[in-house]
Formats: structure tokens, C-alpha cells, sequence
């Protein structure tokens, strides 16, 4: 019988609230040896992702959007709207600063392995917050989730 997402997820994941800063955040990352956690609400809802991806802005800095001046007037070549949203990331001190707030990949615990790989891999996401009927954060699925049941399964 194919395994669905509840039986290989981790349960009770670590979570961030928005207002978590952002060095205990790294903290976290660093001791538990994970890529990301679920950004959730005082009720337990998702709001967000925070991941490695999101923290990078603080060391990498930001880049200017390019532009021309052409009669005391600048013409940006970007949207500098990017160059804020980069430049509010790199300064920001806490979760809701930095996190990944739109188009949360997400999956529900019935759901099969495979429908969780072909997610994870049509959309490059790394994790999967599991969400339960009222939208709450029950568990996390990881690739490396993913690739232990089919190394496990290669051995037997």
C-alpha cells in the first residue's frame, strides 16, 4: 500500500511566530541542523515560511536596481519595487521581515508520497508544511523525508 504524507512526516514540527527574531531563528537552523521551519499564527495557522533562502539577504547584501539618467530624469531598467522589498529583508530583525509570505507550497496528510514529490518538484520547494482541515500546521514533509522511505524500501 503506497504511504501517504501523514506516515513519514515529522510531527509537532518547529515553528516560528512572526515576531520571532531573527538570530534565534538562525539559532534554530543551525542546532537542529534544518533548512526552514513554518511561520505560524497565535492559532496555530500558517502564515509564512522562513528558510535559509530568506536569511541570505543579511550576508549577500543588495544590489541597486540598474537605471539610466536621461534629462535630469532616472529610468529604472527594474521594478525598484524589488530592490525595497530586498533592501526591507536585509535590514529586517524579525520572522515577518524576511519570510516567504506568498504562495506557500503546502499538502494535506492524506495525501501520497508521490503526490508530495511531483509538488516539491514541479514547484523547487525543499519542504512541505502539512496542513490539517482548519489550515493548522500538523507536520512537515522534507525531500530528505521523501528519500529515506525510498532508501528504505531499496533494502528491503
Amino acid at each position: 500500500m503506497p504511504k501517504t504524507v501523514a506516515d513519514v512526516m515529522t510531527r509537532d514540527p518547529i515553528t516560528a511566530r512572526p515576531d520571532t527574531s531573527l538570530s534565534e531563528v538562525i539559532k534554530t537552523l543551525a542546532e537542529k541542523r534544518i533548512s526552514g521551519l513554518p511561520v505560524i499564527n497565535e492559532a496555530g495557522k500558517l502564515v509564512g515560511v522562513i528558510s535559509e533562502t530568506d536569511l541570505m539577504w543579511r550576508e549577500s547584501g543588495v544590489t541597486p536596481p540598474p537605471y539610466i539618467m536621461l534629462l535630469d530624469s532616472v529610468i529604472y531598467l527594474e521594478n525598484p519595487a524589488r530592490y525595497e522589498r530586498e533592501l526591507h529583508k536585509a535590514l529586517g530583525a524579525t520572522v515577518k521581515d524576511v519570510m516567504t509570505d506568498r504562495h506557500v507550497v503546502t499538502i494535506a496528510p492524506h495525501k501520497s508520497l508521490r503526490e508530495a514529490a511531483q509538488l516539491m518538484h514541479e514547484r523547487g520547494v525543499h519542504r512541505l508544511p502539512v496542513l490539517d482541515s482548519e489550515e493548522r500546521v500538523i507536520g512537515i514533509l522534507t525531500r530528505g523525508d521523501i528519500v529515506r522511505v525510498m532508501a528504505a524500501e531499496q533494502s528491503e
